[in-house]
């Protein structure tokens, strides 16, 4: 079983010593090279990183990788068997080509555990945190391109939970047909979507909108997944994360 698993990064960074992990700079377009393959190579969209990000790494997979599975990580991201305190003890739970193998010869697909909201829908949770023309101008294009997508789009942005940070492995067949279907959806987004006025961090749009895109692809089609633990390598400031949430759900500024 061949299994390639990128590791979107833009630095260079700890990677796991592990064959099934392709370290790849992503946004490599114009930057200094850190020694890993990179996402200007081949058929790519690097120089789109600024606002694709990761999604410029799953562009350069989909067009430049041949492999039974085809999955995509981030350098401080990782599905791991189970969550733990100790960062150096969370890398040692990485899971490992041959937990893949294992893994990969009863499922078809893999995500990230859900993200739950609770008290929020996936709709209203990305309007508190972005720019809404982004959902908004996405649901339009869905609905005139892809209109069998519009129930699971307004099921998915409904619920209180979704798989995200873009993190998934798949049998290459269903990654072919995802990307296929997403950047049909996002390049129609680039063009009718003004961005000029928007921040560094609001200009990311067309990856904060692909997160939840991943789930109405799999509701519609039905495909049938597993939820894998996802651990964060780096400390998380959860205090600063909560007052900036309740800081825009009662706001609205970001």
């Amino acid at each position: 079983m061949d299994i390639k698993i990128i590791v979107a990064t833009h630095k260079q960074y700890w990677m796991p010593d592990d064959p099934v992990y392709l370290p790849l700079q992503v946004g490599a377009e114009g930057k200094t090279d850190l020694g890993y393959i990179a996402d200007n190579t081949g058929d790519n969209i690097s120089s789109k990183n600024a606002n694709f990000c990761e999604l410029t790494g799953m562009y350069w997979a989909w067009k430049n990788v041949r492999s039974d599975y085809i999955g995509m990580v981030h350098y401080r991201r990782y599905f791991t068997r189970k969550e733990v305190r100790n960062i150096d003890n969370k890398k040692r739970q990485i899971l490992t080509v041959s937990e893949w193998e294992i893994l990969l010869a009863k499922y078809s697909v893999v995500v990230s555990d859900k993200r739950r909201y609770y008290i929020e829908s996936n709709r209203s949770h990305y309007n508190h945190a972005h720019h809404q023309e982004g959902l908004d101008m996405t649901e339009k294009i869905i609905r005139e391109t892809y209109p069998a997508y519009v129930s699971s789009f307004e099921k998915v942005m409904s619920r209180t939970w979704a798989h995200m940070f873009n993190m998934f492995v798949m049998r290459q067949h269903l990654y072919n047909q995802y990307c296929q279907w997403v950047f049909d959806i996002l390049f129609e987004l680039e063009k009718r979507l003004d961005i000029s006025d928007y921040d560094v961090y609001e200009s990311r749009v067309y990856g904060f909108v692909s997160e939840l895109l991943l789930d109405v692809w799999l509701e519609k089609n039905q495909i049938a997944y597993i939820e894998q633990n996802v651990s964060f390598l780096e400390r998380q400031n959860w205090l600063k994360k909560g007052g900036l949430f309740l800081k825009r759900k009662l706001t609205g500024i970001n």
